[in-house]
């Protein structure tokens, strides 16, 4: 078995380390990262998250960000829980970022 190690210092590039898995696009990466970026984990995708997060991704109505949440949804990377939407268990971004690639 070998093991590689990937050097992931930001969230954007933790979360493509699992877009193979998860074939999230490029903007949806970039949504992702900023609600992970905000550090709410009750609920992600908070009404006070969405205008964060639009604001720093520059969309002009933060309500856009529904059909990302969606799609978000759609695809695993969050769900819903009791609270609100909640990240993926693996997704949590990590120091230390270890794929075991077997042979």
């Amino acid at each position: 078995m070998k093991k590689l190690k990937v050097k992931a210092d930001t969230t954007l590039k933790y979360l493509q380390v699992f877009n193979g898995i998860l074939e999230l696009t490029d903007k949806e990466l970039q949504v992702l990262s900023k609600f992970i970026d905000l550090g709410d984990t009750i609920d992600l995708c908070s009404p006070s998250n969405k205008k964060v997060v639009a604001k720093d991704l520059d969309i002009k109505d933060h309500n856009t960000l529904n059909n990302y949440v969606k799609r978000l949804k759609d695809k695993g990377a969050i769900k819903k829980g009791k609270n609100g939407y909640e990240l993926n268990p693996i997704l949590i971004p990590s120091n230390n970022v270890v794929i075991q690639i077997i042979k």
